[in-house]
């Protein structure tokens, strides 16, 4: 609405205050005479077009309405301060007196969940806390007991939310806007389902353990056992592979459509301004979007790369036959994954990188027991490598490397550049809708999935951030909650387990020892070689890590990295135990079944103080 002058916000809320059924009025003014005014009333006295009336009798315009019907809200309230059970309680009485209800405190993970009604206000909860001696800091809404579609009074819109995108973030958006009561479509420019079902997660993944079978057949450690494998029929494993993809992508995905009731549009989207997209030549209008495109493979600059016939993630998982030789530009989890996957079916496979070790990021214990592991299986690493050009040379692809200053030539049948992945923005024409991108085209965002354009919001691998489909899925849901529900709910990564599904496999959850540093806290970590594991010796696969970082002055778990078999399974335990703020103790007490891999855990917290090799079995 428009203002005039500084009184207009005090007539404005006397106006609105005296209406049958208000609560509460809050009015604010801002550059340019434009103005808001935030009212809290009873649906069942009053309704929106009467409060539009009183305003406009005052002779203000107004431009803009945005409804949220509300009941109540659930918060998370960060309380620094707490150090016991007593602390709880007298938090959770001073925000009872306040009129909050179903109040739960954990001074462990230094928060106060509870719900307030929406009269009252977060303002008044923060202040109930500071008042008892603690320290009331960043807040989260939750949840809303009661809530409907963000509704704009100018214009008719043909929907409420469009999702640009079919992945983990975009149905999961979609599916919680349609429970909000929003009219929703999704538009998909190629193939349902995005990357993970259709040419990352499941594939590769289904893939893999038909390598591994094939390996441990022809390399089983058992005396006594004589087991072999013939020749690997990749086509047939690539027409199993891409079955099992049609039937998830079909469950998962596509049923879901119509199970939830929102449209699907087939065609690429382009923002022709930020309430429209153009599909097919017809505009399309939305109050609000979510972009999840996602990210789709890099390509490095190498010279004379693009002049070879390399392969990328996705062409690799549609080869019918099986190369004789592959080398990998990169080794990351995608060249990891893919390079050990080809070697278990039979493939010379040569691993190559630009850093001097390879999984940089991870702890040096980590890194070098997974090149320990590649060797070990004949697998060729090369680090350090700097990439001086590509060729085809008849069938054989040479890759010209200087590594160490001496200059290499690395010959294979087929080339699969694996050096990371770029998000998919090229085709939205954003800066039609006032969206920022950052330096590698990722749609740039802030806590709560805004863009730059607050009626636009993004989710999943286009913002580059954690490129895992349970992330994006997780918010997809923050961003429909933000956008739709009216919610205020922040992202929350600090705690995220990642895997890499190699054989022994890579887990790994909170801080390395470096970040721990790096962070200010005084550090102790242990080290368990994967030999001290029982379950590991009756496997016979000895190959590995369990490596703990720790907080040396409460010894409250900070962050746990694994290689072994099952890594990923165990690591969610390692997960529960970095986020509610275990400590080492808390580890070492609880029990452990034995011959687990997730034994693991508890071994590597005695190994803080102990040796554990002079233990017997399941001593503690």
């Amino acid at each position: 609405m428009d203002m005039y002058c500084s009184s207009c916000p005090f007539v404005i809320k006397s106006t609105l205050e005296r209406a049958e059924g208000v609560k509460t009025v809050e009015v604010s003014i801002t550059e340019g005479a434009q103005g808001t005014a935030k009212v809290v009333f009873d649906a069942s006295k009053t309704d929106v077009k009467t409060l539009k009336n009183a305003v406009l009798e005052l002779e203000y315009g107004v431009k803009q309405q945005e409804v949220f019907h509300l009941s109540t809200r659930k918060y998370r309230l960060q309380v620094e301060g707490m150090t016991c059970t007593g602390c709880e309680r007298h938090v959770e009485t001073a925000l009872n007196s306040i009129g909050a209800k179903n109040v739960n405190v954990n001074f462990r993970r230094g928060e106060a969940v509870f719900e307030l009604p929406e009269h009252i206000g977060i303002k008044k909860a923060k202040e109930a806390v500071n008042k008892v001696h603690y320290k009331a800091g960043e807040v989260e809404v939750i949840h809303q007991q009661k809530s409907s579609v963000i509704g704009d009074d100018e214009g008719d819109y043909d929907y409420d939310f469009i999702v640009i995108g079919s992945g983990g973030a975009a149905f999961s958006a979609a599916i919680k806007a349609v429970e909000y009561g929003a009219k929703v479509a999704m538009i998909e420019r190629g193939t349902i389902g995005g990357t993970c079902v259709n040419i990352g997660c499941v594939p590769s993944k289904t893939l893999l353990r038909s390598g591994e079978i094939n390996h441990l057949a022809k390399n089983n450690p058992f005396l006594g056992l004589n087991t072999s494998a013939g020749s690997v029929d990749l086509k047939k494993l690539m027409e199993q592979k891409d079955e099992l993809v049609r039937e998830l992508r079909q469950q998962k995905y596509v049923d879901l459509i119509d199970e939830y009731g929102f449209e699907l549009i087939q065609g690429e989207a382009k923002f022709v301004d930020e309430k429209t997209v153009e599909v097919n030549d017809n505009k399309i209008t939305a109050k609000r979007f979510l972009i999840a495109t996602g990210a789709s493979p890099l390509i490095p600059n190498i010279p004379g790369l693009k002049d070879v016939d390399y392969l990328t993630s996705t062409s690799l998982l549609e080869l019918k036959e099986l190369p004789k030789s592959l080398a990998v530009i990169g080794s990351g989890y995608i060249g990891l994954e893919l390079g050990q996957l080809f070697h278990h079916l039979g493939v010379e496979v040569t691993l190559m990188q630009r850093s001097q070790r390879i999984l940089k990021e991870y702890d040096p214990e980590i890194s070098e027991t997974v090149e320990k592991a590649l060797t070990e299986q004949g697998i060729h690493v090369i680090t350090g490598a700097t990439f001086e050009r590509v060729e085809q040379n008849g069938n054989m692809k040479q890759i010209h490397v200087t590594v160490n200053g001496e200059k290499k030539i690395i010959k294979a049948e087929q080339l699969l550049v694996a050096t990371g992945r770029k998000p998919n923005t090229e085709a939205l024409n954003l800066q039609a809708a006032n969206v920022e991108v950052g330096s590698r085209g990722e749609v740039k965002v802030d806590d709560y999935l805004r863009t730059s354009n607050p009626r636009i919001y993004a989710a999943g691998d286009v913002t580059m951030g954690p490129q895992f489909v349970y992330v994006a899925a997780y918010q997809g849901g923050i961003a429909a909650d933000n956008t739709i529900g009216g919610l205020e709910r922040k992202v929350n990564l600090d705690i995220v387990p990642a895997v890499t599904f190699t054989n022994p496999a890579i887990a790994t959850v909170g801080l390395t020892e470096e970040q721990a540093k790096e962070r200010g806290y005084e550090v102790r970590t242990s080290v368990l070689p994967l030999d001290a594991v029982p379950r590991a010796l009756v496997n016979r696969e000895t190959t590995g890590v369990f490596k703990l970082v720790a907080d040396a002055k409460t010894l409250k778990v900070l962050g746990v990295h694994i290689v072994a078999e099952n890594a990923g399974d165990v690591i969610y335990a390692a997960t529960l135990a970095v986020k509610f703020g275990l400590t080492v103790e808390d580890l070492r007490e609880c029990l452990a079944p034995y011959l687990t891999m997730a034994e693991g855990l508890k071994l590597v917290a005695l190994t803080f103080d102990k040796d554990v090799k002079k233990l017997s079995c399941c001593a503690g």
